[in-house]
């Protein structure tokens, strides 16, 4: 019997955690509770924009080093 992988999306119709099948990335599917349709994406984000990516990797960034005590280093 083979397993498949699954990642965690959360539907854009009624908020619920759903786990889907990672062959299903990038096509339409639909969600078992509410009906709704939406396409399966990359969880990493790869679909939101680059800049907004960029922006929320520096914000984890500096949580990371707050909570180990550390402060960012100054800019040159």
């Amino acid at each position: 019997m083979s397993r498949s992988t699954y990642f965690v999306q959360e539907c854009p119709t009624c908020g619920r955690s759903l786990q889907v099948r990672v062959e299903y990335l990038g096509r339409q599917v639909v969600c078992q509770h509410c009906h709704g349709r939406f396409e399966a994406c990359d969880p990493a984000g790869a679909n939101a924009s680059a800049s907004n990516s960029g922006i929320d990797l520096l914000r984890r960034a500096d949580e990371l080093l707050e909570s180990m005590g550390r402060s960012r280093p100054p800019a040159a």
